[in-house]
């Protein structure tokens, strides 16, 4: 008794079913004997298993203490060797990227996960793990927990931001056009779990916008969002309202369609650093654009550098779907 089986052994039920009575890997005991003995087994085949090895098992329960990171458990006990991993709450999904591959390497084993940067909700299955053979050697997965460290896959806690809104264009302040962004723009902010704190509209002047931003500073905005004014015409002047309201470490442009021109940075607040989000009017025609991409990762607490906004262009091609935008569900911004 105490060692695994080579195999599954089948139970046929005539004419009601036919399965697995026993799978491979299953240890047996003493109960078990009877069991087998209804179904005509006189002779089975087992797995000694010596001390420099590990059954499947007992190997993904080691691989699932080191993928296991902040916000991420496993779905449950191992079952022929794997294992699946949920969220334990509402974030974003992260991990490194490299890390995953190297992890990926190492014989005998493997995770496959869903897309890094992708909003989750709790109780959502985020990867699955396994040791590939019945038994694996233990150096083996000495060396894949060694190279995924600890925790490599999380869920980073969203922030509940409130967020302050500065809609730029004189065609909206003087009331030519019906203002649209509002609505869109809280929408997703509800959908992240956060809110929209108070809105501004703003005609094209520089001064007037650079007021606005100053002005969710003051009412303490976790996030301030600008819409429109990103282009390369004279009066649009809202990335430059930002730079003059405090923005710095700011970055102009993105290799993502629909939403090249967008800005991203920080604002000094009263109590420390607030993101800053410059969104172009793309986001008015379009159900997803770059904005959908980099606000959860801002809410999140990432702050987004030149190369994370470039490794945006691997996906950040948007083919809009016939029939109609199927965003989240598609492979627009997955690549990154």
């Amino acid at each position: 008794m105490g060692l695994a089986l080579a195999h599954d052994v089948t139970e046929i039920v005539p004419g009601v079913s036919k399965g697995p009575a026993f799978r491979k890997g299953h240890v047996l005991t003493e109960s078990d004997l009877a069991h087998l003995a209804r179904l005509g087994k006189r002779q089975i085949y087992v797995l000694e298993i010596d001390d420099a090895h590990l059954h499947e098992d007992d190997a993904v329960a080691r691989l699932v203490e080191a993928l296991c990171g902040d916000g991420v458990s496993p779905a449950g006990p191992p079952s022929e060797g794997k294992v699946e991993l949920v969220a334990v709450r509402d974030g974003l999904l992260e991990f490194d990227l490299e890390r995953l591959v190297a992890f990926n390497e190492v014989p005998d084993v493997m995770c496959a996960t869903r897309h890094r940067h992708t909003p989750v909700r709790q109780g959502e299955r985020l990867a699955g793990t396994r040791a590939i053979p019945l038994v694996v050697a233990r150096d083996r997965i000495d060396e894949a927990c060694a190279t995924a460290g600890h925790g490599l896959i999380e869920v980073k806690f969203w922030r509940r931001a409130r967020a302050g809104l500065v809609i730029t264009g004189t065609e909206i302040a003087e009331g030519l056009i019906e203002e649209r962004f509002q609505p869109i723009v809280a929408r997703k902010l509800r959908a992240l779990g956060s809110s929209v704190l108070d809105t501004r509209i703003v005609a094209d002047d520089r001064a007037a916008v650079s007021g606005a931003i100053r002005e969710m500073l003051e009412q303490r905005a976790d996030i301030v969002i600008t819409t429109a004014g990103m282009s390369v015409d004279p009066d649009d002047v809202t990335r430059l309202a930002i730079a003059d309201a405090g923005g710095r470490d700011l970055e102009y442009g993105a290799p993502v369609l629909p939403g090249a021109m967008l800005l991203v940075g920080v604002l000094d607040g009263p109590d420390g650093e607030v993101p800053v989000l410059g969104v172009p009017a793309c986001a008015l025609f379009y159900k997803a654009t770059v904005f959908d991409l980099v606000l959860p990762r801002v809410l999140a607490g990432e702050r987004l550098t030149r190369a994370d906004i470039a490794r945006l262009a691997h996906g950040g091609y948007c083919t809009s779907c016939k029939g109609g935008c199927r965003f989240p569900e598609c492979a627009f911004g997955k690549g990154a």
